[in-house]
């Protein structure tokens, strides 16, 4: 995005709601466990915004429906490994140059709402 002195626009999307099979344990990798993602997405919206139409921005629709499909499929031990790989996809499939993704697991630790893994990625 190019410097004007403006902050850049950003694209969020919060508590997506991710199935998928991770965890250290046996017990975990036997059934898939809800997780929750928030997102914020560096994109310029400048021409959907003058269109109105969706062809010129970042499909939010299509971004969850492609993590949700991603976790799905996938099997990790760690949110860290998820939370990278789903920053390589969004990088990769999406043109995405800058992102920060949080991912928090409700059931890992009984006495905690939740623990998670926050990262920030530029390409």
């Amino acid at each position: 995005m190019p410097d004007n002195g403006l902050a850049p626009d950003k694209i969020t999307i919060e508590s997506l709601q991710i199935d998928t099979v991770i965890g250290v344990y046996h017990f975990e990798k036997t059934y898939p466990q809800r997780l929750f993602l928030d997102l914020e997405l560096e994109w310029d919206i400048k021409a959907a915004a003058q269109s109105d139409d969706l062809a010129d921005t970042l499909n939010y629709a299509a971004v969850c429906q492609r993590l949700r499909d991603f976790a799905a499929e996938t099997q990790y031990q760690l949110l860290e490994v998820l939370l990278e790989k789903m920053a390589e996809l969004l990088h990769q499939e999406f043109g995405i140059a800058w992102m920060r993704l949080h991912i928090r697991k409700p059931s890992a630790v009984a006495e905690a709402a939740s623990v998670g893994v926050k990262i920030e990625r530029s390409y």
